[in-house]
């Protein structure tokens, strides 16, 4: 259930010092409960809806923020049967978990505890239904999927996964032939690039974790299995669109895992949680949970959606990206930690007592300035990371150009499509300079490929996409971009630049990426 292969990132921004307008070009069911366990079921009985790499195919954007201009909206979109409310990312989770509260949910269940919410609601049974059918499989294959890179047919034999891929391209009667014939499953790797609203849907929750969302489908026939036990890296629900399926779920042998495992039938014990999921239900489980799931006899088919996030997003991770750059800003100020160390120290078989103590104080000076906060904590490596390889927002029209008004002194002012942007502060690419020099960055995500969403990249994809992820500003700069972050909405002649040129500057060098409006 892997999120995404690891990737570095190399972006070219435009740097925008004297902006002229047109001069800036952008860079850029039923359940049971083993004796003892902590598994939770909650039953819903109630109908009252909640409140309100490859190169493929181009797909329409459809604008879901409430800051930008209303669009007509699909047939689809203006049907009172779906249960999620999409007027946030904060109401689009709600009520992704109802009944559960959010609040109740992080702090009993998240990271801690499965969770399984059976739904007796045939709205949302049916609504879960319409994100994946049999039927979409087959008009998908039409547009060019490949074995491997966008489908694995798969069936788990004595323990282990057993891989029944082709090669090249799918074609829908020989998938249908292998599925029927070896009792395969097949497993469609990140479907909301071709089916929007599963980009709708995951385009939120990345808004409301702020870590990326991949998905997969997962179609099983009757009493056959797809994946052996084992246990994944990233937080999991598991939404049951069709069918049933039978789910044992595994106490951790590594609580919170980094990394996927398949584990032996033999060393996991007995189930905590024996459960069949009908369509309508959700699971969650945390990363680290062994699982493996069945589909039982009397069931033609199952058809469960995966949704996966949170890999690679601990805070082991956080100090890995912060660390580097704290200690090189601790180092320019504080002369001990440019002294040479001990002579002979890299031929000794251990580094000893003296060397340990002097790192340590060295540590825990480094922790004290942090904890005052003297100096800022810079994860850039972890926002570029996101920014660069999340969805784009879920929009109708194309936002390769700016649209209304262009911004004047006088006009009141809003930063669009604020979940999609992030600032940075980070050394000047390429400078020449012996000192070092600070500028800031304005990353966003409106010019990303959707088709290309949790795919990973080549170096050459990836040189190819960072010519349109942002902006470069210089550091004074910085306070005004705040400024634009927090603020409902702002006068640009109110922007803490010290001319009125640069105040122009940068509220027209925003407008030219969508990044801000004229109310």
């Amino acid at each position: 259930m892997l999120l995404h292969p690891k990737r570095v990132h190399r972006a070219t921004l435009v740097t925008v010092n004297n902006f002229q307008g047109r001069d800036l070009f952008p860079m850029l069911g039923e359940s049971s409960r083993c004796p003892g366990t902590a598994a939770e079921h909650v039953c819903v009985f109630s109908t009252e809806k909640m409140p309100k790499k490859s190169k493929t195919p181009s797909v329409k954007r459809r604008i879901a923020d409430q800051e930008q201009p209303a669009v007509k909206r699909s047939k689809e979109e203006q049907s009172d049967t779906s249960p999620l409310c999409f007027q946030s990312p904060a109401t689009l989770f709600e009520s992704l978990i109802q009944p559960m509260g959010t609040d109740r949910f992080f702090s009993e269940y998240w990271e801690k505890k499965p969770l399984h919410l059976q739904r007796s609601d045939p709205g949302t049974a049916s609504y879960y239904q319409s994100l994946f059918q049999l039927c979409d499989l087959q008009s998908l294959c039409s547009q060019g999927l490949e074995y491997y890179r966008d489908i694995n047919v798969v069936r788990c034999v004595n323990g282990k996964k057993k891989l029944l891929n082709k090669e090249g391209r799918v074609k829908h009667s020989v998938l249908n032939k292998i599925m029927s014939q070896n009792k395969a499953t097949v497993q469609y790797h990140q479907p909301q690039r071709f089916k929007d609203e599963l980009w709708r849907i995951q385009e939120k929750l990345e808004c409301f974790f702020g870590a990326l969302v991949g998905s997969n489908i997962y179609i099983t026939p009757e009493e056959s299995q797809g994946l052996p036990p084992h246990y994944d890296d990233v937080e999991v629900f598991i939404l049951q669109l069709q069918g049933q399926k039978h789910w044992r779920l595994y106490n951790p042998t590594v609580p919170l895992a980094a990394e996927y495992s398949v584990q032996s039938e033999d060393s996991i014990g007995i189930p905590t949680h024996d459960i069949i999921l009908k369509a309508g239900d959700l699971l969650y489980f945390p990363r680290g949970t062994i699982h493996q799931a069945r589909t039982p006899a009397g069931v033609n088919c199952s058809i469960h959606l995966t949704l996966s996030t949170y890999q690679r997003m601990s805070w082991g991770d956080l100090l890995l990206d912060v660390f580097p750059s704290l200690l090189c800003g601790r180092s320019r100020r504080e002369v001990s930690l440019r002294e040479g160390m001990a002579r002979r120290l890299l031929l000794s078989s251990s580094a000893g007592l003296h060397t340990n103590q002097r790192l340590a104080a060295s540590l825990r000076a480094l922790a004290d300035e942090m904890e005052t906060g003297a100096q800022d904590l810079g994860f850039t490596h972890m926002k570029r990371d996101f920014i660069m390889n999340r969805l784009p927002p879920y929009c109708q029209q194309q936002l390769s150009s700016p649209s209304g008004k262009s911004p004047g002194l006088e006009d009141t002012v809003i930063l669009t499509f604020k979940d999609h942007v992030v600032i940075t502060v980070e050394p000047r690419p390429q400078s020449t300079d012996d000192a070092t020099e600070l500028v800031v960055f304005v990353l966003h995500s409106l010019k990303n490929q959707r088709e290309g969403h949790m795919m990973g990249d080549s170096c050459d994809d990836q040189e190819e996409r960072s010519i349109s992820t942002g902006l470069q500003f210089p550091l004074s700069y910085l306070q005004a971009l705040r400024q634009l972050q927090l603020a409902e909405q702002l006068v640009v002649a109110q922007l803490q630049l010290p001319t009125q040129e640069d105040k122009l500057n940068l509220a027209l060098a925003l407008w030219s990426e969508n990044l801000l409006r004229v109310l």
